[in-house]
């Protein structure tokens, strides 16, 4: 069980569990808790980095799983604002991947289309 204490941002006063104004100086009250705070929820886009890796475009791909990685390393150390920012990064990496995939894809097929133009592969 968490003691909450609630403490008057204006004067600094202690006051009752449960109050609403402070007692000294009337101001409304916030509450101070010694519960661990909620660890915010950070994807990692590891699973589609990895996929992309093998699926679309290697050198792109393993550039997302790095950053995918140091997201699961910054949320053990704390370093929430570090773990937004690696999972920001492998998202785009993620989506860049993509799109180099998608983009050889269609260089490879108007390639083989100019080679081939009777549509024989």
């Amino acid at each position: 069980m968490y003691i909450c204490v609630m403490h008057c941002g204006k004067c600094g006063t202690q006051n009752e569990d449960g109050a609403f104004k402070c007692i000294r100086c009337g101001d409304i009250l916030i509450v101070i808790s010694d519960a661990p705070l909620p660890q915010p929820k950070i994807p990692s886009y590891l699973l589609p980095s990895i996929l992309l890796t093998i699926l679309s475009c290697l050198p792109l791909g393993i550039v997302a799983i790095v950053y995918a990685a140091k997201v699961n390393k910054k949320m053990t150390l704390d370093d929430y604002a570090g773990a937004a920012e690696s999972s920001k990064k492998a998202k785009m990496w993620c989506w860049l991947a993509f799109g180099g995939g998608v983009g050889f894809f269609i260089v490879r097929f108007i390639i083989l289309m100019i080679v081939s133009p009777d549509g024989h592969f």
